[in-house]
């Protein structure tokens, strides 16, 4: 049996599959990817040696420039044609889709030729991409509860979480990250491609930040100042979500589907500052129904600052208690179990053809 994977643009949408990668292994003989031309999916993929990845043509919607998307027409056709080529040599079984831009022409030729395909929505409300393809798949899956209500084909699954996220301990994490302090542990990420106004605010702020935390810092694209603290640590990117997770006391992240679920499965409290700029709303969506549940605090990236940052984090050590047991209380479901339950499904229905 033969499945094929796509998704890109942003590791919100390759991460999760990346997620399903050891269950997927498990029942199907062959893996391929179809991923956009030098992307980051690519560069993700780099070491799952047994997944053939095909490059294909994307079609990117440019929300700030309408002349930026006068090619998007042709570059779709060029995707759906680059799409089909690779899915009449392959012949996949099913297609599972993550959602991004990077999927929409895939999903499109699959639909062409009659095969199989499944998508999940991580945001609380879809994409515009999953927009499209939840027109076409068998099933949508999604991470809330309340978007499956909204779509004929949808699944309520839970989120595709690593079994790394969901095993790692603190005193691994800690170990594992050489960190030794008595001090709470603060992690600040912005997503995968980092957070400029967030990272400056906290580069302006680190000492007085450190007097009662020891921080750990993603920053993502951003170069940093030389700053010499000895509780605090810069990185650009890690590939060990996991032990910067469970080793933190404290967070401080965007608000991107992913993450805050595994913040919320990990039960750490978070005080959440949702992109605004360039985005859809999704993350903004995302923050105000885990705030209205109790699970976090949100700060407006407008309202951000030193002072309410400070502020921020110190209300957030003050609920702490009540956050955790609010997170605590919440049945959350196993994305990876539910979603392979319906991936089988196909492999039996094609045995008994």
């Amino acid at each position: 049996m033969k499945i094929c994977l796509t998704g890109g643009g942003t590791a919100g949408h390759i991460s999760p599959n990346l997620a399903l990668l050891p269950e997927i292994r498990k029942y199907f003989d062959k893996i391929i990817y179809i991923g956009g031309i030098n992307s980051m999916e690519k560069k993700m993929l780099k070491n799952e040696k047994d997944v053939k990845f095909y490059e294909i043509h994307t079609a990117k919607l440019v929300r700030k420039s309408i002349f930026k998307n006068i090619k998007l027409p042709f570059n779709l056709i060029k995707g759906i044609l680059d799409s089909k080529k690779i899915l009449k040599a392959e012949r996949p079984d099913v297609i599972f889709c993550k959602g991004g831009y990077v999927s929409v022409p895939v999903m499109i030729a699959a639909k062409q030729q009659k095969i199989p395909l499944f998508c999940h929505e991580s945001d609380l409300s879809l994409g515009l991409a999953n927009k499209i393809v939840s027109k076409y798949a068998l099933k949508t899956f999604t991470s809330f509860k309340e978007t499956s209500q909204n779509i004929k084909s949808g699944v309520y699954s839970g989120p595709i979480i690593k079994k790394e996220i969901i095993m790692q301990t603190k005193t691994a994490a800690l170990k594992n990250l050489n960190i030794k302090t008595s001090k709470p542990v603060l992690l600040i990420t912005g997503g995968s491609l980092g957070a400029k106004k967030i990272n400056d605010t906290i580069f302006s702020c680190i000492d007085s930040l450190t007097k009662d935390y020891y921080v750990l810092h993603i920053i993502g694209k951003t170069h940093p100042p030389n700053i010499k603290n000895n509780n605090y640590k810069v990185i650009s990117f890690t590939d060990h979500m996991e032990d910067y997770i469970a080793a933190a006391d404290y967070i401080v992240s965007r608000a991107g589907s992913n993450t805050i679920f595994e913040l919320l499965l990990k039960q750490k409290p978070m005080l959440l500052i949702p992109l605004k700029k360039g985005s859809r709303g999704d993350q903004i969506e995302n923050a105000k129904l885990f705030e209205s549940k109790g699970f976090c605090m949100v700060l407006d990236e407008d309202n951000l600052n030193n002072k309410s940052l400070i502020n921020n984090l110190n209300k957030l050590k003050n609920s702490a208690d009540k956050i955790i047991k609010n997170q605590s209380n919440y049945n959350l479901p196993n994305g990876t179990d539910v979603i392979m339950h319906h991936l089988k499904n196909v492999i039996l229905q094609n045995k008994k053809a």
